[in-house]
C-alpha cells in the first residue's frame, strides 16, 4: 500500500528528533497514528545508521506485550548500540505500566521514541509525574480539506467540499474510496463502534449502552449549541432516562478523553477571562458525527461547516474559544502566541437581517484584532465590511486566513 506523507506532522515529528523528547502522538483511533508512524519508517530506514524498532497494539503479533516488563524485554532484544534506534509504540495505553520503559530509555543518548494514544487520560497521571516536561505531544487530527483532495486525487469542486462535508476526513476512507456510500457507512460506522467499545465502553465498564448510545446522539445534534450538564440531565429526562449530573459528567469526559468530542469553553470578551460552564461541542471527525447523528445533511448544514471551521482553526494551531459578549456570542475566539482573531460562521449571508446579525456581532467588540465572517454565501470572494473580512468556507479551508 502507497503511504501518503502527511507534510505537517512528518515535519513536526522530525523538528523534535535527537532533542531527548518523547513524541506522544494523540488522537481518536483511525485518525491516521499508525499511518503517521509506518511514513516515518519509510523515511527514515533508508538511513543504515537507523535502527526502527516498532509495536503495534493493535496487531495480534504484539498480544504477548502486556506489561512494560514485556516490552523492556521485546526492545532490549532489538536495541542496537552501533546505530540510532527509533522506539515505535502504536496504542501504547494498552501496555501496563508502560512509563517506566519509556522513562527508561529516554536517558539513551542514540535512541528517540515515538508512541500512539487514543485516550487523553495517559497524559494526566504517571507519564507526567514520572518524566516531568520530557515529552512534547502532537495532537493528530482527521485529515484537513487540502488533505483530503490530495487522499483522494480530487480537484477542488463544490462535489468535493460537498464529499468532505458529509464523510469527514479519517485517512481509512481511502480504502473505500468516496463513490459508494454504503460502504463509507459501513467503515464510519464500524470506526464509531471501535472507538465505543474498545475506549469508552470497556475502559470504564459501562453497562447502560443504551442511554451511552442516546447520550452521544444528543451531542451529534447539539454541534456548536451551547450545553449545560443541568439542560443536558433535564432533556434525558424528558426521554425517559432518569440520570444524575454527576454520570452525565463522566460520560462527557470519557467522550472527550477518547477524542471524539472536543468540549470548547466559553471566553468573556468584556472581562477577559475563561468561563468553565455551558460549554459548546465539536466532534473530532465530520464524517462520525453524520453516521452518528443520521439523516441528510441539508438540515444540519450549518452544525457542519461551524465544525469544520473549528478543527481548521485547530489545524491552524490556535487555541479556540467561544466569545461571550453582553449581547450574545461570537462563534470563535482564536488566539496564539500574538495573534488573536474573531470568527462568526454563517451557511449563507443572503439579505439584509442575517448580514446585521453576523458583522454585528463582531462590530460589538472593541479592539483591533482582525475579524472574520465564513460563511458558504455563492460567488462569495473575499471582501471587507466595514473592517471585517467575508470569507469564502473553501477558501478558508483551502489557505486559512490568508494573511
Amino acid at each position: 500500500m502507497n503511504i501518503i506523507t502527511r507534510e505537517y506532522y512528518a515535519d513536526k515529528i522530525d523538528h523534535w528528533l535527537g532533542r531527548q523528547q518523547i513524541l506522544v502522538l494523540t488522537g481518536q483511533r483511525r485518525v491516521g497514528k499508525s499511518f503517521i508512524l509506518k511514513d516515518f519508517t519509510n523515511r527514515h530506514a533508508k538511513d543504515d545508521s537507523s535502527n526502527i524498532i516498532y509495536v503495534n497494539k493493535e496487531k495480534s503479533q504484539f498480544d504477548h506485550i502486556r506489561t512494560y516488563s514485556d516490552l523492556n524485554e521485546y526492545i532490549g532484544s532489538r536495541f542496537l548500540k552501533d546505530k540510532h534506534n527509533y522506539i515505535l509504540i502504536d496504542e501504547i495505553q494498552e501496555i501496563q505500566e508502560w512509563e517506566k520503559t519509556v522513562r527508561s530509555y529516554r536517558m539513551e543518548e542514540n535512541a528517540d521514541i515515538i508512541v500512539t494514544g487514543s485516550n487523553s487520560r495517559m497524559l494526566s497521571g504517571d507519564l507526567s509525574t514520572l518524566i516531568g516536561g520530557r515529552y512534547q505531544e502532537i495532537p493528530v487530527q482527521s485529515l484537513t480539506y487540502n488533505e483530503f483532495l490530495l487522499f483522494h486525487k480530487l480537484e477542488d469542486t463544490d462535489n468535493s467540499l460537498w464529499a468532505y462535508l458529509n464523510y469527514g476526513g479519517l485517512p481509512g476512507l481511502i480504502q473505500t474510496g468516496i463513490d459508494d456510500e454504503d460502504m463509507i457507512s459501513e467503515y464510519l460506522t464500524g470506526v464509531f463502534n471501535t472507538i465505543m467499545l474498545k475506549d469508552i465502553i470497556e475502559r470504564h465498564s459501562i453497562r447502560n449502552i443504551v442511554f451511552l448510545n442516546n447520550l452521544i446522539r444528543y451531542f451529534a445534534d447539539s454541534v456548536g449549541k451551547l450545553s449545560s450538564i443541568g439542560n443536558i440531565c433535564s432533556y434525558l429526562k424528558n426521554q425517559g432516562h432518569d440520570v444524575s449530573t454527576k454520570t452525565v459528567s463522566s460520560y462527557l469526559n470519557y467522550f472527550a478523553e477518547a477524542y471524539l468530542i472536543y468540549p470548547v469553553h466559553r471566553f468573556d470578551l468584556h472581562v477577559k477571562k475563561i468561563l468553565e460552564s455551558n460549554d459548546k461541542l465539536y466532534f473530532g471527525d465530520i464524517g462520525l458525527r453524520n453516521i452518528i447523528a443520521g439523516g441528510k445533511r441539508n438540515s444540519d448544514i450549518e452544525k457542519i461547516i461551524e465544525n469544520a471551521v473549528y478543527l481548521h482553526l485547530v489545524n491552524l494551531g490556535y487555541k479556540v474559544t467561544v466569545g461571550q459578549l453582553r449581547a450574545g456570542e461570537v462563534d470563535f475566539v482564536c488566539v496564539k502566541t500574538n495573534d488573536r482573531r474573531y470568527v462568526q460562521v454563517a451557511y449563507i449571508v443572503a439579505d439584509e437581517k442575517t448580514e446585521a446579525r453576523e458583522f454585528g456581532r463582531l462590530k460589538n467588540i472593541n479592539d483591533n484584532y482582525p475579524k472574520y465572517v465564513i460563511s458558504m454565501t455563492p460567488l462569495v470572494k473575499r471582501s471587507d465590511h466595514e473592517g471585517i473580512i467575508h470569507l469564502g468556507l473553501r477558501e478558508f479551508l483551502r489557505n486559512g486566513f490568508g494573511n
